[in-house]
């Protein structure tokens, strides 16, 4: 079970890497590695086994977040009134997206950095995208809104990129053209 402790910060050097791609069939290693991602993901949202574990509350997590340069990461988003999205992805890519950009209204935040970064992150809007499933099974999905944010800033990680560095540094709430903000329930 991945711990809070298993996680690295910010600073650390598996945080700037690109991720290696995975091959199939995959080894025990990279199968019991992308469900560890995903169990993080799911019990963090468990405000039970947060509290028993020390967990802090997550909907993505990405390999190299545990030190492992892998192209896989994990995603759970339940919003209200929306279908539950539970995606492994391996080897993910985004095949096109829209022109209208995004941002969260509240900001992003992450697993690995243990501070408040303040500033909007801008975001496609609506994303496809492909990917692989355990099986080695392509699979393809069109997202937009938190699950479109969430699936960028994963794919990010796998690319040695942080939230942060896509914030203007001299004004970080400067309007981004043509961007919607989403709001977070």
């Amino acid at each position: 079970m991945i711990l809070m402790e298993h996680i690295v910060r910010e600073g650390h050097p598996a945080l700037r890497k690109v991720a290696e791609v995975v091959t199939f069939p995959l080894s025990e290693a990279d199968r019991k590695l992308a469900e560890d991602l995903m169990n993080y993901v799911q019990n963090s949202q468990n405000e039970l086994i947060c509290d028993q574990y020390g967990l802090r509350p997550g909907i993505g997590l990405a390999a190299p977040q545990v030190d492992k340069s892998k192209k896989i990461f994990a995603l759970h988003i339940t919003e209200e009134n929306r279908e539950p999205l539970s995606i492994i992805a391996i080897n993910p890519k985004i095949v096109s997206h829209s022109v209208e950009k995004t941002y969260l209204s509240a900001g992003e935040g992450c697993l690995s950095v243990d501070r408040d970064v303040e500033g909007y992150v801008p975001r496609y809007a609506r994303i496809t995208i492909k990917a692989f499933d355990l099986e080695g099974k392509e699979y393809k999905k069109r997202l937009k809104g938190l699950a479109a944010i969430a699936f960028q800033h994963e794919l990010d990680h796998l690319n040695g990129v942080m939230f942060y560095d896509h914030i203007d540094k001299k004004s970080p709430f400067k309007e981004i053209p043509g961007a919607i903000p989403f709001e977070r329930d």
